[in-house]
């Protein structure tokens, strides 16, 4: 270290000195204004305190939350649709050829594994790469 290159030290903050007479601004009171909860010594609310009304982690459910809207699909893999024994593949062969057993709100194709075959899939969602795979092989992937 060179005597150039010294920083000075980084400043601190002086404490307030509260209750020091009225000249300095917090004399009195010590900027607790005057009488009330927050004013005593050890007074003021308990942390989620409300006044009264029911806190808000009272008022929410503790065992979790389900969304009644949401929209559940079964997801199909492209290994899965190399099973297919239909060229137009859609929700309904795939139940009946025992590939899936519930259908749900719709199907959605994933990109896991590679499809083998020219297909024709249609279905509510495909991810993007899926798509590329499917059309890679000359299928179309159609949207309901």
């Amino acid at each position: 270290m060179k005597l150039g290159e010294l920083k000075p030290a980084q400043e601190t903050e002086k404490r307030k000195r509260v209750g020091r007479g009225i000249g300095s601004g917090l004399g009195k009171t010590s900027g607790r204004g005057h009488k009330g909860q927050k004013a005593r010594s050890g007074g003021g609310v308990r942390r989620g305190f409300e006044g009264g009304q029911t806190p808000l982690y009272r008022r929410l459910p503790k065992r979790g939350f389900t969304n009644i809207h949401a929209k559940k699909y079964t997801e199909v893999t492209l290994t899965m649709l190399n099973k297919s024994s239909k060229e137009e593949v859609t929700a309904e062969t795939l139940v009946a050829d025992g590939i899936i057993s519930k259908v749900n709100d719709g199907i959605v194709i994933l990109a896991t594994g590679n499809l083998e075959k020219k297909l024709t899939v249609k279905a509510v969602k495909f991810t993007k790469a899926a798509k590329e795979k499917i059309e890679a092989l000359g299928g179309k992937a159609e949207v309901i």
